[in-house]
């Protein structure tokens, strides 16, 4: 059973920001949306809510931390406490509002880019300030079949900016937009660190769903004891299940000191929670497993086709499979397009891509492309960027 359509397909019936923020001849592979079909169990968990009027305020009850912490303990053997799970609109306003309760304004944070681009904006919407600690690249050339992650956590980096008064993590756990799924070796040196200095790790664990099946993810609550007390994992159903829009998103804590970060959130944090969103969120952890394995399928499928056809539709580029998502991040700097080939793409080819510079400057020369479409899609995609040169 294939969950994907068509771009085009989609476009016909579908207003989000992937299918209208360029114009109809712009093949659209940059936001992270995908092009699929609505997991069954979740289409029909919101028709029914929509049919029976059930559109209100969020309840207060705990479906929704039962139905991960089913979900955690099955997927990742990770036993998660439903009574220290809070909700909330979306992993943004999870970061934003988590960060508010463990910095002081002006706070450094410690980012790791090539990152998620609003990484920074959380940080300063929370009254702190970035500390840059970007990832080690890989040694040598990019490989396209090699799956081995080759980026790694600057730990000693890391350490010096706790010894330059940084007192917090934000982590990207899967890292967007690399892939990268951080190993627990390393996972548990940063947590050891941070209890060291007597920081905070705030992990954004919203792609772990998605990891592929040549890579273990490692929950940071669950990689040691130091963890559970000085981390906080964010997380939804959105990414894997395409339901971003629905807007519900899971704070998970393993300490009491979590708890007392949740219980001084304002009331509004959780009631902003979309019920629409929290209906699907349910449905999707708790019966969605066969639509995720069929969807991780055709998403490796899709990893595999870009490492044996992108080098010819653009040659010398740098890729390596993720090992999580779907998303790819192409080392461009051989095209001799700048550093934004993303616009050269856009106006040449007319296909939409993730500027790399948005991701911090180690961006520039590179691109995120989206793979999450049809086979029909990334080809069409691999043979308009073909005709660029």
């Amino acid at each position: 059973m294939s969950v994907m359509v068509s771009s085009f397909d989609a476009r016909r019936t579908r207003t989000s920001e992937k299918y209208t923020a360029f114009p109809p001849d712009v093949l659209p592979m940059f936001v992270a949306e995908m092009d699929v079909a609505l997991a069954e169990p979740v289409r029909e968990a919101l028709v029914r809510a929509v049919t029976d009027g059930d559109t209100g305020y969020v309840g207060h009850h705990r479906a929704l931390p039962d139905a991960f912490a089913d979900f955690a303990a099955d997927r990742w053997d990770w036993r998660v406490d439903p009574d220290l799970v809070r909700t909330t609109t979306d992993v943004s306003v999870a970061a934003v509002e988590t960060l508010r309760r463990v910095i002081a304004p002006g706070d450094q944070v410690v980012v790791m880019p090539p990152v998620y681009a609003p990484f920074w904006d959380y940080v300063t919407e929370a009254g702190g300030s970035v500390t840059e600690v970007p990832l080690l690249p890989p040694d040598g050339p990019a490989d396209p079949f090699d799956t081995t992650a080759g980026w790694r956590m600057d730990l000693d980096g890391v350490a010096r900016a706790f010894a330059d008064g940084a007192r917090t993590v934000l982590l990207c756990n899967p890292h967007n937009p690399l892939g990268l799924v951080h190993g627990s070796e390393a996972l548990v040196a940063l947590a050891r660190l941070a209890a060291e200095w007597d920081a905070v790790v705030v992990s954004d664990e919203i792609h772990a769903p998605l990891v592929h099946a040549d890579a273990v993810f490692t929950p940071f609550l669950r990689c040691c004891p130091e963890a559970a007390e000085v981390g906080v994992a964010l997380t939804s159903a959105s990414k894997a299940f395409n339901l971003a829009g629905t807007k519900c998103a899971l704070m998970v804590g393993a300490s009491e000191r979590a708890r007392t970060w949740f219980d001084g959130m304002p009331t509004e944090v959780v009631e902003r929670t979309g019920i629409l969103g929290y209906t699907a969120s349910v449905a999707a952890f708790t019966e969605g497993g066969p639509w995720l394995a069929s969807l991780l399928a055709e998403l490796a499928a899709n990893r595999r086709l870009l490492a044996e056809e992108l080098d010819a539709a653009l040659p010398g580029v740098g890729y390596r499979q993720p090992q999580a998502s779907y998303l790819a991040w192409l080392d461009l700097r051989a095209s001799g397009w700048g550093d934004d080939p993303a616009a050269v793409l856009l106006e040449s080819a007319k296909v939409a891509l993730s500027r790399g510079l948005d991701f911090g400057r180690q961006g520039a020369g590179h691109v995120r492309l989206n793979f999450g479409c049809s086979a029909e899609t990334l080809r069409e995609g691999l043979a308009r960027m073909a005709t660029v040169r």
